[in-house]
C-alpha cells in the first residue's frame, strides 16, 4: 500500500503525512462567516475536507475534526444593520442554513463546531500573551484597538510566500493607531453606533475580537498547541492564515504542521463570492439537481484545481453518477462493502487525488457491466464500487440522501433503462451481438420491450 502524501502549502511540496500522535489525525478547517446563505463555492471546502477526513478514517486513523463558525464580524454587523435586525438573529439564521447545506451534501458533522462568540475569554488570553511577549500593543489613540506587530515576527510572510515590504496595508482597522500599516487587529474597540451586545469587556475596554485571533484561539483550545492539518480556501492563505500562524507561533505555540488549501469554484473566471453577486446558493441549486450529483460534481476535479462552474458540466456529472447507480441497480447491492482497489488507494494516497480515484470507480463499473452483459456475476465489482463510494460520501443507499419518493423512482427507472440501452448500442457498434442480445433479454425479463426505430431504440413496459 502506498504511503499517504499531502501537498503542504507552506513548503510548496507534496510530502509524507506523519501525524503528531500515531494513529490519530487532527484537522482544523476554517468555517464560514455566517452573514448570508452558503453558496456552492463554500461547499467545496466542506466536501473536499469531508473526503479527506473519510479517507483518513478508512486508513485507520482516529480523526479530531474541528470546523468553526465566525458569528461575530464587521460584515455580519453591516448586513444586519441593512436588514434592521439584531446581528445575532442574522448569524443564527444563517448558521441554520449552513447546517442544512452541510447535511444536504452528506458532510459528516465535525467533532466539534465552535462559535467565535463562545470563545472570547480564550482570545483575550492569547492577546494578553502576545502583548506580554512584545508581539502586540494597544493602540495609543484611545480607540481600544490592539494590534499584532508584524515586524516583531521575522517569519511573517512564510505562509503566503511574500516579503513584508511588498504587502499592502491591513484593511481591518483604522491605521491611525498602528506602528506599521500592515499590523493587523487582534481586538477592535467598540465604535460609535455599534450595538452594545456586539462587544465584550476586556483589559483594553469593551470591544470584540479580530477575525484572525478567533481561529487561533479555537484551534488551540480543541486541538492543542500543535496539530496536524489546517485547511481552507486558497483565498484564506493571505491574510487570514498568514496572520493566524504569526500570532500563534509568536505566542509560543507550534500551531499547524501542514497547511492545505483548496482552489475556488469560479463563475466567469472570478471567485464565487457574495460581494460579486454571482453566488449560487446551495438551497436553490439542489432544486435543479440531486444533492448527491452536486457532491459528485465537486469531487471530480482535484481539490487544488480551479473549477469554472456551469450547469452543463453539472448535468454531465449527474449523468456520469447515474451510470454508477445504474450498475448497482442491475448488479444488486452487496451485503457488505468489498475491498478497495489498489489503484483507488494509490490515487487517494497521492494528495487525495479524487479525479484518478473516480476514474478507478468507473473502470470498476465498466468491468461489472461487461460481466453482467456476459451473463456472469458482478458481485465483486459491486462490492468494490460500494466501498469506494463510501469513501467519497456518494453511496446512493446512504440514509443521508433520504428515502426515494415515487416520482424519484420513476426517474430512476428511466435512467436505468437508458443506461442499458446505451450498453446495448455500444455492443452492437462493436458487433458483439451476444452482449447486445443479453441486454435485450435482461430488459425483457423485467417486462420492458425494446423496438428499434430509425430514431433510435424505443422502450415500453409490457
Amino acid at each position: 500500500m502506498s504511503a499517504l502524501r499531502i501537498h503542504d502549502s507552506l513548503t510548496r511540496q507534496v510530502r509524507d503525512f506523519t501525524p503528531l500522535i500515531p494513529g490519530r489525525a487532527s484537522i482544523y478547517l476554517c468555517g464560514l462567516t455566517v452573514q448570508s446563505e452558503p453558496h456552492i463555492g463554500h461547499m467545496r471546502s466542506a466536501v473536499n475536507f469531508d473526503v479527506i477526513r473519510r479517507w483518513l478514517l478508512a486508513q485507520g486513523y482516529a480523526v479530531d475534526f474541528i470546523r468553526n463558525i465566525t458569528d461575530i464580524d464587521d460584515k455580519i454587523l453591516a448586513k444586519s444593520a441593512e436588514q434592521g435586525r439584531p446581528w445575532y438573529n442574522l448569524a443564527y439564521e444563517m448558521s441554520l442554513a449552513l447546517s442544512s447545506a452541510y447535511a444536504a451534501l452528506n458532510v459528516l458533522p465535525p467533532t466539534y463546531e465552535p462559535l467565535a462568540t463562545g470563545h472570547v475569554p480564550e482570545m483575550i488570553e492569547l492577546i494578553t500573551e502576545l502583548i506580554d511577549k512584545g508581539h502586540a500593543y494597544p493602540a495609543p489613540d484611545g480607540s481600544g484597538d490592539v494590534y499584532f506587530d508584524v515586524r516583531s515576527w521575522p517569519a511573517y510572510g512564510e505562509v503566503s510566500g511574500q516579503r513584508l515590504d511588498d504587502m499592502e496595508a491591513a484593511a481591518d482597522a483604522d491605521p491611525r493607531g498602528k506602528h506599521d500599516p500592515r499590523d493587523f487587529a487582534l481586538w477592535k474597540g467598540t465604535k460609535p453606533g455599534e450595538p452594545e451586545s456586539a462587544s465584550w469587556a476586556s483589559p483594553w475596554g469593551r470591544g470584540r475580537p479580530g477575525w484572525h485571533i478567533e481561529c487561533s484561539a479555537m484551534a488551540g483550545k480543541y486541538l492543542g498547541d500543535s496539530f496536524d492539518i489546517h485547511g481552507g480556501g486558497v483565498d484564506l492563505r493571505f491574510p487570514h492564515h498568514e496572520n493566524e500562524q504569526a500570532q500563534s507561533r509568536a505566542s509560543g505555540r507550534g500551531f499547524a504542521r501542514t497547511w492545505m488549501h483548496h482552489a475556488w469554484i469560479t463563475t466567469s473566471g472570478e471567485k464565487m463570492s457574495k460581494s460579486l453577486g454571482n453566488s449560487l446558493v446551495v438551497s436553490e441549486v439542489i432544486k435543479r439537481v440531486r444533492p448527491v450529483e452536486l457532491r459528485y460534481y465537486m469531487l471530480n476535479p482535484h481539490y487544488r484545481s480551479m473549477v469554472e462552474f456551469s450547469f452543463e458540466a453539472l448535468d454531465e456529472a449527474g449523468a456520469s453518477y447515474r451510470r454508477v447507480e445504474g450498475f448497482l441497480a442491475r448488479a444488486g447491492r452487496p451485503a457488505t462493502p468489498g475491498s478497495i482497489p489498489e489503484a483507488f488507494v494509490d490515487a487517494m494516497n497521492d494528495d487525495f487525488g479524487t479525479p484518478a480515484a473516480i476514474a478507478v470507480l468507473h473502470d470498476t463499473v465498466r468491468a461489472g457491466n461487461k460481466a453482467l452483459a456476459a451473463g456472469d456475476s458482478a458481485d465483486a465489482e459491486a462490492a468494490a464500487v460500494v466501498a469506494m463510494l463510501d469513501v467519497l460520501g456518494l453511496d446512493p443507499a446512504d440514509p443521508a440522501w433520504g428515502a426515494a419518493e415515487a416520482s424519484d423512482l420513476t426517474g430512476a427507472v428511466d435512467v436505468l433503462v437508458a443506461n442499458l440501452l446505451q450498453q446495448r448500442a455500444e455492443a452492437r457498434a462493436a458487433k458483439d451481438w451476444a452482449a447486445a442480445d443479453a441486454v435485450r433479454d435482461t430488459l425483457k425479463q423485467a417486462g420492458i420491450a425494446v423496438e428499434d426505430t430509425p430514431d433510435g431504440p424505443k422502450w415500453s413496459v409490457h
